[in-house]
């Protein structure tokens, strides 16, 4: 690798329009960074392998349901006493 890079020919995402077509599609979502428990990232893994999505979707599912109300349907309680009877 180079100590150093030109990047004064360089062109920004939006001026390239492939780029510029994934930015776009990229909208009404954040990149962030967090902390979570180790535990915690491995239950959603499993979970998401289980609903076969990723794991990311998954933790944005449960944060979109518990923002709506979170409110404990029959189904949802069903789901949750299916995994704790696996898990035991």
């Amino acid at each position: 690798m180079r100590d150093e890079y030109d990047f004064s020919k360089a062109k920004r995402a939006k001026d390239v329009p492939h780029l510029a077509k994934l930015q776009k599609a990229m909208r009404g979502k954040t990149r962030i960074t967090i902390m979570l428990d180790d535990d915690v990232i491995e239950a959603f893994r499993k979970r998401a392998e289980a609903a076969g999505n990723g794991y990311q979707t998954e933790i944005n599912r449960v944060l979109r349901e518990y923002l709506a109300g979170g409110t404990l349907t029959l189904e949802a309680l069903r789901r949750v006493i299916r995994e704790e009877l696996r898990a035991a």
